[in-house]
C-alpha cells in the first residue's frame, strides 16, 4: 500500500537516505536501547531536512507531550537567512536533538515558577519523525521528551521511556533465569481502541457546555435512547463513512494501523482501534489520532466529542489499553500457548501481572482517573472504580492449580456447532470473555478497559510498566538467591496464586452484589478522582517509582499537584458555564414562554366569558414553580462555586474536595430543574440542541 507510513520518516525511509555506518549507528540505538552517539545528529538531521523539504515542508518543530494532556509544538522555518540577501533552507545536528520551549507557561506542580522560563525538549529518536499536513502548510514533527532547567519530567513522554527501560531490565532479568540468551530487550506494546462521539457542527457550535467543557450540562432524554441495542455494529452512515474513510487515509500516511471502525453502543457514538506497537509508539499514534479525529470531522461538518460522558442517559467513552509483553527475539511473554499449564515462563509473568495488579490497585486507579470518568466508571458501559482481574475459566482453574500445589492440566476449547449444515463448525476458546471487566486477559493481552477517553494512554501504562518490573524484581530477587530454581519457582507462584487469587473474578461486575463481594475481600473502592490523586504520593507510590528511576518524589508531588489543579479548574469551568447557560438562555426562554401562556390565558378569557383556560394556567403554574426553583438552586451553585473557590486556595486537596462534594452536587440539582423545564417549554423556544437532535441527526 503506497500511502502507508508516506509522511513518516521511518526505517526504510532511513535505510535509503541515510549512510550505512550512520543508519546502523541509529538503529542500534533504536532497537537496543543504547545511548544516541551525538556525532551522527547532523548526519540525520539533514537527510530528515531534505526528505521534509522534498515533501513540502517549510517549518519544524519539537513535538511535545506536556502534562495538559495534549500535544504542543513551536514551528520554526528551515530558512537560514544569507549574507547576499537570499535565503536556504538548513537544519543542524543541534536543531534536532535539542529545543528551548517556556516550560513555565505549562503545568508544572511547582517545579518551575512563572520567572523560571527555561525548558527543554530532546529528541526521542526511538519514535519516528513525521510529517504533518495543515491544509497545505507541511511541518516536520519530531517526537520529544520535556524537561526542566533541572531535569525534571514536565511531561507524559519521559516517564513512559524510563518504565519502559524499568520493566525490560526486570524482564530480562526473569527470562535469563528461564535460560534465555537471545533477548536482549523486552518492551510493552499496546493496542489502545479509542471510543468516541460524533454530531453535527451546527448543533455544537451552538451548545456553549460542549464547547467550554466538551459534555452537555444540561440535557433531557430523548424519547429513545440506546435501549433498542440496535446501532451497536450496525450499518454506518453515509457521512461518517466518509469521515472514516478520510481519517484511515490520513493515519495510514502517517504510518498509523488504523484496523477497526464501528458503531458503538449509545448513538452517536464510534470506535476506531489499531494494530499493536511498542507502547512508546502507540502512545504517540493515539495522540495523532485524537487530534485528526477533531480536525477531520470538522471538514466535513462535525464534531468530534472525546470527553467520557458528552451526553448523561447513554454510554460513555472509554479507551480500552490492550498491553502486553515482547522480547526483541519474538516472544510474546503473555501467550500462553496450547498447554499454559506447562508453560512455567508464561505463568510466571501472567502472575506477576496478578500480583502487581493487587499489590499497586490504587495507582492503577488514579492512572484513569480524570473528572469526566468519573461520570462513567461504574455505570452500565464501564466497569466499576474497583479493581479486579478476569483470567477466564482456563486459566483461573490453573491459578487455582498453582494454590494447591502445582498445576497438571488445562481445559481446552471444544467445537461448536451451530445446526446449519452449510456453516462449518467452530473452534470454540477455552474460555468467554468479561466486558463487565476493568483487567481482563484477552487471549496473549490484558485489556485495561478503566482507561479514560480523553486521556493520554502514558499514564496507565506509566504504572503498568513500572509495578509489573517491580514484582517481576521480586522474582528474580527470590530465584537468584534460591540453589533450586525449579523448587522454588513453584513456591514463588503458589505463594503468589494463594494471596492474591482475592483480585480474580470473572463475575459481573456491574452488580451491587460484586460490591459487597469485593469489600468482603478487601478490595478498595476509591469511587472518585479526588480521592485517587493521594495514591501518587503514599510512602510505597515513592518508594516504587525512585527504585526504578520512573520519576523522582519531587515529580510525583508535582503531579498530585497538577492533577489537584487541573480538576478544580475543570469543575470551575463547568459550573461557571452552567451558570452562564441559566442565566443568559434557560431563564429567559422561559419567561418568554411563561409570557406567552399569560397573554393566551387573557386573550381566551377576554374574548368570551366562561372559556376553559385550566390546561394553561396548569402549564403556567408548572413551569412557573419549576423557575422559581431553578433560581434557587441557582443562587446555590453560585454561593458554593464563590466557597469553593476562595476558602482553599491554599490547600489544593481540600479546594478539589470542596468542588466534589459542593459545587458539583450543586451543579446536579440544578440540572434537575434545567432538563425539567427543556420538557415543558416549547421547542421552538428552548435555546439549545437536544439530545434528540445531536444523537440521531447526522
Amino acid at each position: 500500500m503506497k500511502e502507508f507510513g508516506m509522511n513518516v520518516f521511518n526505517d526504510a525511509v532511513m535505510n535509503e537516505r541515510l549512510p550505512k555506518s550512520i543508519y546502523k549507528l541509529l538503529k542500534k540505538t533504536i532497537e537496543g536501547g543504547l545511548p544516541l552517539d551525538p556525532s551522527i545528529a547532523d548526519v540525520v538531521a539533514n537527510a530528515m531536512k531534505e526528505w521534509a523539504v522534498e515533501k513540502g515542508a517549510t517549518h519544524f518543530t519539537h513535538w511535545f507531550q506536556p502534562m495538559t494532556g495534549i500535544t504542543a509544538e513551536k514551528h520554526d522555518s528551515f530558512i537560514t537567512p544569507l549574507d547576499n540577501g537570499k535565503a536556504m533552507m538548513e537544519f543542524s545536528g543541534k536543531e534536532l536533538i535539542k529545543g528551548e520551549p517556556d516550560a513555565s507557561s505549562f503545568p508544572s506542580g511547582g517545579l518551575r515558577a512563572t520567572f523560571e522560563a527555561r525548558g527543554y525538549t530532546a529528541w526521542d529518536c526511538t519514535s519516528p519523525a513525521f510529517l504533518k499536513d495543515e491544509s497545505g502548510a507541511i511541518t516536520l514533527c519530531i517526537p520529544t521528551c520535556f524537561c526542566s532547567y533541572n531535569g525534571e519530567a514536565l511531561d507524559k513522554k519521559t516517564p513512559l521511556l524510563r518504565s519502559v527501560e524499568a520493566l525490560s531490565k526486570q524482564a530480562l532479568r526473569v527470562l535469563a533465569l528461564f535460560g534465555n540468551k537471545t533477548a536482549t530487550r523486552v518492551i510493552s506494546t499496546v493496542g489502545p481502541e479509542q471510543e468516541y462521539f460524533l454530531i453535527d457542527k451546527k448543533y455544537y457550535d451552538k451548545r456553549k457546555d460542549l464547547i467550554f467543557c466538551g459534555r452537555t450540562l444540561f440535557g433531557a432524554m430523548p424519547p429513545k435512547g440506546q435501549e433498542l441495542e440496535d446501532h451497536y455494529f450496525g450499518s454506518i452512515k453515509e457521512r461518517v463513512a466518509a469521515f472514516m474513510k478520510e481519517l484511515n487515509t490520513e493515519l495510514w500516511k502517517l504510518g498509523i494501523a488504523a484496523k477497526t471502525q464501528h458503531n458503538e453502543v449509545a448513538p452517536g457514538q464510534f470506535e476506531l482501534a489499531p494494530i499493536f506497537s511498542t507502547t512508546n509508539i502507540a502512545t504517540d499514534h493515539n495522540q495523532l489520532v485524537m487530534d485528526y479525529m477533531k480536525k477531520i470531522a470538522n471538514r466535513h461538518g462535525l464534531a468530534c466529542l472525546l470527553h467520557e460522558k458528552p451526553f448523561a442517559g447513554v454510554n460513555g467513552s472509554g479507551k480500552h489499553n490492550n498491553w502486553s509483553m515482547s522480547t526483541n527475539d519474538g516472544q510474546n511473554l503473555l501467550e500462553p500457548g496450547s498447554t499454559p499449564h506447562d508453560n512455567a515462563q508464561f505463568l510466571t509473568f501472567l502472575c506477576a501481572v496478578v500480583k502487581a495488579v493487587d499489590d499497586y490497585a490504587g495507582l492503577l486507579r488514579v492512572s484513569c482517573a480524570n473528572p469526566g470518568n468519573d461520570h462513567r466508571l461504574g455505570a452500565n458501559e464501564a466497569p466499576p472504580a474497583i479493581i479486579s482481574i478476569f483470567l477466564g475459566d482456563q486459566l483461573t482453574d490453573i491459578f487455582e492449580q498453582l494454590a494447591n500445589g502445582g498445576p497438571k492440566s488445562s481445559k481446552q476449547g471444544e467445537s461448536m456447532t451451530i445446526g446449519v449444515t452449510t456453516l462449518p463448525a467452530l473452534a470454540k476458546d477455552s474460555t468467554d470473555r468479561n466486558r463487565t471487566s476493568p483487567f481482563a486477559f484477552t487471549g496473549n493481552k490484558f485489556e485495561f478497559r478503566m482507561v479514560p477517553s480523553s486521556l493520554s494512554i502514558s499514564g496507565p501504562n506509566v504504572i503498568l510498566n513500572t509495578i509489573v518490573a517491580e514484582v517481576l524484581c521480586q522474582i528474580a530477587d527470590r530465584l537468584q538467591n534460591s540453589s533450586n530454581f525449579n523448587g522454588e519457582l513453584r513456591v514463588v507462584l503458589r505463594d503468589i496464586a494463594r494471596n492474591h487469587k482475592k483480585v480474580v473474578f470473572n463475575g459481573n461486575n456491574y452488580t451491587q452484589a460484586w460490591v459487597e463481594e469485593a469489600k468482603q475481600r478487601g478490595l478498595r473502592n476509591i469511587s472518585s478522582t479526588v480521592a485517587a490523586i493521594p495514591e501518587l504520593i503514599t510512602k510505597s507510590s515513592i518508594e516504587l517509582f525512585e527504585k526504578h528511576k520512573v520519576l523522582s518524589s519531587t515529580e510525583l508531588h508535582s503531579r498530585y499537584e497538577i492533577l489537584l489543579e487541573q480538576y478544580s479548574k475543570q469543575i470551575n469551568i463547568e459550573a461557571r458555564t452552567m451558570i452562564d447557560m441559566t442565566k443568559r438562555q434557560i431563564i429567559p426562554a422561559v419567561i418568554k414562554y411563561t409570557n406567552i401562556l399569560a397573554s393566551s390565558i387573557y386573550n381566551v378569557k377576554g374574548a368570551f366569558s366562561g372559556a376553559q383556560v385550566t390546561v394553561q394556567e396548569e402549564i403556567l403554574t408548572e413551569i412557573s414553580a419549576t423557575l422559581v426553583n431553578l433560581k434557587m438552586k441557582l443562587d446555590a451553585l453560585e454561593k458554593a462555586l464563590a466557597s469553593a473557590h476562595n476558602g482553599s486556595s491554599t490547600d489544593a486537596y481540600a479546594e478539589a474536595v470542596a468542588y466534589r462534594d459542593v459545587v458539583f452536587r450543586a451543579m446536579a440539582e440544578l440540572r434537575v430543574e434545567g432538563d425539567k423545564l427543556e420538557t415543558m417549554v416549547d421547542a421552538d423556544l428552548w435555546p439549545m440542541p437536544t439530545y434528540a437532535e445531536m444523537l440521531f441527526v447526522l
